[in-house]
């Protein structure tokens, strides 16, 4: 599959006054988060508009039933979330996607998907090309308290925003932070030194962030690639397409025994967490199924841990948006071994969960856009290599 994906512009928070800046106290708030709901079924836009409303901190500021009367609503008056069905008569959701991205540069669009190896494809290719998230769209009759309670959660994360960091990339110390300033002061950069494997984790607002990151380093990068992003499992293998389009090199799912190999890059499958073991001479992949704190599946964590028993100080983390914490205990391993943990920075994130919470645990050695992030790990490579475990 090929997929183009745009450069993300700094999203500003939702229900700001206009002309406040970021990292700014906010004094007037609206208490709810917009929402605009896009599909062709009149069943499902019911369905979702009943869901929505459901939570109080959540208001339907119109509905469409097609991609060009959605761009005429967002021309009067853009939400702060978009819900977006893809396959629709006319223009279509995938095709107005890069439309409503610059007519609402704020707002976060929310795909809702069909469970087709062709809703995949184009669910992937939009969050690629810079939407949030995804959700799987239920049959009529299917719109069960559980999916009610997930879309709600997630529209609430897109539409909430976070405090923004000041700058284009901030240099932490490596100790507990109890919050992080609004301006903060100059540092020297941490050197990251060169590591033997780079593990990813990811979720909401992910996929466009690796194609920022990955797309900075070449077909010959010779460090092998660890990455687990929050999919359903059916989604996977059209992602591995995807990540080999990024990166111009084969992607594979991970499974029980494959060698860890330079310049491989191995994604966790959906069927379980991706985790390595050391097997004689060789490290290999090991499928893992126990459940984790985070509730995810595949989790960063596991994904962590074992990197950091194995690889220890000569191991890198990238933490890339994301809603939630997966990823914080691992990290904390992987420091406490001597690894390193960059992580991407909240103006470009569209949820800084994830690499917020590693951020405020004084956990991050660098916190910046993931093209910056990129550019950082070459730089990496020609730096002296980390002494560790051999």
């Amino acid at each position: 599959m090929t997929s183009s994906a745009a450069p993300l512009k700094p999203r500003p928070e939702p229900n700001r006054v206009p002309g406040s800046a970021r990292g700014q106290p906010q004094t007037h708030r609206a208490p709810c988060v917009s929402v605009l709901i896009v599909d062709d079924s009149l069943t499902v836009r019911t369905a979702l508009k009943r869901m929505v409303e459901s939570d109080p901190m959540l208001i339907v500021t119109g509905t469409a039933s097609s991609a060009e009367t959605a761009l005429a609503q967002i021309r009067q008056s853009a939400p702060d979330v978009v819900l977006l069905d893809l396959e629709m008569p006319g223009m279509g959701g995938l095709k107005a996607l890069p439309a409503i991205l610059e007519l609402a540069p704020h707002s976060a669009v929310l795909v809702v998907s069909a469970l087709t190896e062709e809703g995949a494809q184009a669910t992937l290719a939009a969050l690629a090309m810079g939407a949030a998230d995804t959700m799987l769209k239920p049959r009529p009759g299917e719109f069960t308290e559980d999916y009610r309670s997930a879309l709600v959660t997630r529209i609430r994360a897109l539409g909430r925003g976070e405090p923004a960091l000041a700058g284009e990339a901030v240099h932490l110390p490596l100790q507990p932070a109890k919050a992080l300033p609004a301006s903060p002061p100059p540092m020297a950069a941490v050197p990251l030194g060169r590591p033997d494997i780079i593990a990813i984790g990811a979720s909401t607002g992910g996929i466009h962030a690796l194609g920022q990151l990955l797309g900075q380093w070449p077909a010959s990068f010779a460090v092998p690639i660890l990455i687990t992003q929050h999919l359903p499992a059916s989604f996977m293998t059209v992602f591995a397409r995807q990540i080999e389009t990024m990166c111009n090199r084969p992607a594979r799912l991970a499974d029980n025994g494959l060698v860890i190999t330079p310049g491989s890059i191995t994604l966790a499958s959906g069927e379980g967490h991706l985790t390595l073991r050391q097997a004689g001479d060789q490290i290999v992949t090991e499928i893992c199924t126990r459940p984790q704190p985070s509730g995810c599946r595949p989790s960063v964590d596991p994904m962590l841990d074992s990197v950091a028993a194995i690889y220890g100080s000569r191991a890198l983390a990238i933490i890339l948006s994301g809603m939630g914490s997966d990823g914080l205990a691992g990290a904390r391993q992987l420091v406490a071994s001597g690894g390193a943990v960059i992580a991407q920075d909240a103006a470009s994130s569209a949820v800084w969960g994830m690499p917020g919470v590693v951020t405020r645990a004084g956990l991050a050695r660098l916190v910046a856009p993931p093209q910056a992030l990129g550019q950082a790990v070459l730089a990496s490579l020609s730096s002296t290599p980390r002494k560790g475990r051999p």
